[in-house]
């Protein structure tokens, strides 16, 4: 059989797409192979860093992504009062070269698929192909497939293989068949979409409450989607919750489920019971993440985003990281050629750095500034802010996690391409 591709991508998700994008750039045959029938857009709301936004604008896709979604101007959190603990600039704003998004997923997914389509043609993203395993040899890999209904589907040749295939990866689990189920975090997430006003600069991603007492994230992904001058708002809320009996990433839930917490919070600038209340449907998604790999490569395969490290989404970095992993790697297959070389250096510095992610996201990722203030304050109103913590402290929360996750503004302006 002789090979159909140099790069076989096993999955058509941000970093699959992005993946491919980067190997036509660099004149490396590709194709990604998708298990659903068809690709439609699911999930909620994104954003994607000024990190990951550098590498997008590197393949043009900057002026896409501007007709489906907004530039982020601050991030602002407060406690579960409504009152004010701190505002930040954001993308542009702060002084990056390049923008904050946020925007819907399935906006996000149809941009990089249509560029993929246009670029690389119509036969190159091949749906209802589900990968069941990936052997290997001294001339490259043999990736065998099933259809929708469990069929059998010709095996596919390539140089090598990379799996996309999201953190129930099926690649991964054939490196590591004894690493079992996620690991829960003891937290639940619902999450929406729903038509609403906007809401302080209109451009605003803000972090309210503490999980003791409910908290939630809210961001506009859409503008001007009526007459009413609405925007399509993004929400997240998330509580502690006991283990589920099992995980399950689309699954709707009813509000009364989560919604008691919210209750009463009316602020001055968003009335979060009415915007619960008005969204429908609710998603409920158990908030999971893995222990950190020493390795994803295996000979001529390797793992990709969310089958690599998945992180809870908890800096808004989880497809920031699949999008680097996939420039970083079309950076090695540049320099190095599609070999075994390429692949052990791009595992040897990107489980390294997505290692920090995931530990710093269960630790102290952005939304430590509730934490802190929840229990500095012991979960109370306050006369002052400047009383519970200072402005430095602030600070220096986002300045450690900006650092960790790559884009700390002057490290990333200064950083050489990765391709």
């Amino acid at each position: 059989m002789e090979k159909d591709t140099e790069v076989a991508i096993i999955g058509a998700g941000a970093g699959g797409l992005i993946l491919a994008l980067s190997l036509h750039q660099i004149g490396v045959r590709c194709r990604v192979y998708e298990a659903v029938p068809e690709i439609r857009a699911v999930g909620a709301g994104i954003n994607l860093m000024p990190h990951a936004v550098r590498e997008l604008d590197e393949l043009g896709l900057v002026p896409a992504l501007d007709k489906v979604g907004i530039r982020t101007k601050d991030a602002s959190y407060f406690n579960q009062f409504g009152q004010h603990i701190y505002t930040e600039p954001a993308g542009e704003a702060a002084g990056y070269p390049w923008p904050q998004f946020s925007l819907h997923r399935g906006d996000m997914q149809k941009v990089f698929l249509d560029a993929v389509i246009e670029r690389l043609g119509p036969d190159s993203v091949v749906t209802g192909h589900r990968c069941i395993k990936v052997d290997q040899d001294s001339n490259g890999v043999t990736i065998r497939f099933e259809g929708a209904q469990g069929e059998a589907i010709a095996p596919v040749r390539a140089g090598v293989a990379i799996g996309c295939d999201g953190i129930n990866s099926v690649v991964r689990k054939q490196l590591y068949p004894q690493e079992g189920e996620p690991i829960y975090s003891g937290l639940t997430i619902w999450r929406g979409v729903t038509p609403f006003k906007p809401f302080l600069s209109g451009a605003n991603t803000i972090r309210a409450g503490w999980m003791t007492v409910g908290k939630l994230m809210v961001y506009p992904i859409r503008n001007n989607i009526d007459a009413e001058g609405n925007q399509l708002m993004n929400w997240v809320a998330t509580l502690e919750r006991p283990r589920p009996a099992s995980y399950d990433w689309n699954r709707v839930s009813s509000l009364d489920a989560f919604f008691e917490p919210y209750r009463d919070w009316h602020f001055d600038w968003l009335d979060v019971p009415a915007l619960l209340q008005k969204t429908d449907p609710v998603l409920i998604f158990p908030m999971v993440d893995r222990d950190p790999l020493s390795t994803w490569t295996s000979g001529r395969i390797t793992l990709l985003g969310d089958a690599a490290h998945p992180m809870y989404p908890r800096g808004s970095n989880g497809a920031g990281q699949a999008i680097l992993d996939a420039r970083y790697l079309a950076g090695c297959f540049k320099r190095k050629g599609v070999t075994l070389d390429a692949l052990n250096e791009y595992d040897e510095v990107r489980v390294q750095a997505t290692s920090k992610v995931v530990l710093m996201n269960r630790a102290n990722p952005p939304d430590t500034v509730l934490r802190e203030v929840y229990e500095r304050s012991g979960g109370k109103r306050f006369d002052h802010i400047n009383d519970i913590i200072s402005d430095k402290e602030l600070r220096e929360i986002g300045d450690r996690y900006r650092a960790v996750a790559g884009f700390d503004i002057e490290a990333l302006r200064k950083r050489p391409s990765f391709v």
